[in-house]
């Protein structure tokens, strides 16, 4: 059974949705005021696979990332550049769209922006007013937070944790914690038409707002940062479940923050304790990644280190002209996702030369079945994939392989788990091929062949629940493009052709060459490989 952490009870529950058989999830986005960074990436690439393994266990899944498009640092940032508060976020939002595309995550049903929902968002305020949650003070329009029945029950964090405003909202309020849903604007800004005169939404209410137009009061499950859960999630349960009598969220969860390794060190450095759920430097293969429970502190101490806007963080397209989309990918989901992702291009290295197993096992498939892995007719449900392994020992393992695959993601998304369990499939088919040495034409049994292809679909099924290995190798092969796949094809080619003549000087001249230039031969019975270290 599927077993969530839910950071408002802080314990592992069993997944029973709101409706059966079907999930609503909501991840808040990022406010788009300047490009988009590696720290971006994290929550849409980690809840993009929860909602492509609720899918392949049979769930209808609705994934939603709002989209902040009015906010105090996009108005600061629009006056700074001189422009137009709507083009700034137009454009940042392009330049985040554009990410999301790269690293594969297209499973978003749904992309509120906040200008969209104006009229959503005053009537919610509305409604709070005339409960008697939120009170009007000179065009401002407060939450009043000590009419919250429970309010700090997702941090543990009391009301006078929260950060009031300086300045005059100070005094235009009647409690240092109450906050904004709605702000009178300033001359000069951007500003809508209310009852309470011209102005913007506050932050918190828009999430609110949007959830709930899309998902309904209640739906099942509301994501972000961790440090999202203090004050903007516990504001927006205040400020839903006031408004609704109702929960907002069933199980709330809460991916750990992206930290620079320079900056925290290895394992969290002076910021953060060490994590058994955090792949450590030679472990790439190793499996055995463990999930663990956010502890007391984790919060602040990943707020410190983590990678963000404000501390200069590089964009998110820089990254992609140094690595594939798929190796980051890759290296966002070999961490649990509760765990602090320590960054480094170091650590993202060590992942691309991980990545070399399954690309090369790839294309030992290719050479003994002629079928290209990533067009393998494989089940896109966890139901239709079982297999019979009748006496094939190879196929007991797969069997074995993919449990403890199921098991790992069964156990709160423990992606990391399961890579290593991914790892551990992809050894055991390679180390078939070299037993019965089935890159040899004349060992091909029909029966050992059949059993490996039937293999290497299941490592497609359940690597395509993490959004995994979706193009052709040769596209997306770590440290090479399309170009240069081919010219390698066509040197070790060359050097085929020369030891076929006996040329072994021009043969050994090609392989040396290309040794200094970091690539690797390797002869095998069915052709060479080449690899780039």
């Amino acid at each position: 059974m599927l077993r969530v952490y839910n950071t408002l009870s802080r314990t592992k529950e069993p997944f029973e949705p709101v409706d059966a058989g079907k999930v609503g999830i909501y991840l808040c986005g990022p406010t788009v005021y300047k490009p988009s960074h590696i720290g971006h990436m994290v929550g849409p690439v980690i809840f993009d696979t929860v909602k492509r393994y609720l899918a392949y266990s049979g769930y209808d899944v609705t994934l939603v990332i709002n989209i902040t498009d009015v906010d105090d640092k996009l108005i600061a940032e629009s006056s700074t550049q001189g422009v137009a508060m709507e083009q700034l976020a137009a454009r940042m939002t392009a330049d985040y769209m554009n990410n999301m595309e790269a690293m594969g995550v297209d499973s978003v049903d749904h992309f509120p922006r906040a200008t969209d929902n104006i009229d959503e968002i005053i009537k919610f305020t509305d409604t709070l007013l005339k409960k008697g949650f939120a009170y009007e003070s000179e065009g401002d329009v407060y939450f009043e937070v000590s009419k919250a029945k429970d309010y700090g029950k997702l941090s543990g964090r009391p009301a006078d944790a929260m950060r009031g405003d300086g300045g005059g909202a100070a005094k235009r309020k009647r409690a240092s914690a109450d906050f904004a849903l709605w702000k009178a604007a300033k001359p000069g800004e951007t500003a809508w038409d209310s009852p309470w005169g011209p102005g913007r939404p506050g932050w918190h209410i828009e999430c609110s707002a949007m959830s709930r137009r899309i998902l309904g009061e209640t739906f099942d499950i509301h994501g972000g940062g961790l440090d999202l859960v203090f004050p903007h999630h516990e504001n927006e349960i205040a400020q839903s479940e006031s408004c609704h009598g109702k929960p907002m969220a069933k199980y709330w969860m809460h991916n750990g923050l992206m930290q620079a390794s320079g900056e925290v060190g290895k394992l969290g450095g002076r910021h953060t304790r060490p994590s058994e759920g955090d792949l450590q430097s030679g472990d790439i293969q190793s499996g055995d990644i463990q999930s663990g429970d956010i502890q007391s502190g984790d919060i602040q101490s990943q707020e410190a280190g983590k990678i963000s806007k404000s501390k200069g963080s590089s964009p998110f397209s820089e990254l992609l002209e140094q690595f594939q989309p798929e190796t980051i990918r890759f290296f966002l989901l070999s961490t649990h996702y509760r765990r602090p992702i320590d960054f480094s291009e170091e650590r993202i290295r060590q992942v691309e030369t991980g990545l070399d197993a399954f690309y090369r096992f790839f294309k030992r498939l290719q050479r003994v079945t002629g079928q290209n892995f990533c067009e393998l007719d494989t089940p896109r449900r966890r139901d239709d994939g079982q297999i019979d392994a009748g006496d094939s020992q190879l196929l007991a393992a797969v069997v074995e392989h993919r449990n403890r695959f199921l098991e790992s993601m069964d156990d709160d998304f423990n992606t990391g788990g399961a890579i290593g369990d991914l790892f551990d499939l992809v050894r055991r088919l390679n180390k078939f091929i070299d037993d019965e040495k089935l890159e040899e034409k004349t060992n091909r049994d029909k029966s050992k062949v059949d059993a490996l292809t039937t293999g290497a679909r299941t490592l497609r099924e359940l690597s395509a629940a993490l959004g995994l290995f979706r193009k052709p190798p040769e596209a997306m092969s770590a440290g090479d493009d399309t170009l240069t796949g081919k010219l390698l094809d066509l040197l070790v080619q060359m050097r085929t052709d020369a030891r076929k003549n006996k040329d072994f000087a021009t043969a050994d001249t090609i392989r040396n060459s290309l040794a200094e230039l970091g690539v690797t031969l390797e002869d095998r019975p069915g052709g060479t490989e080449w690899s780039i270290e």
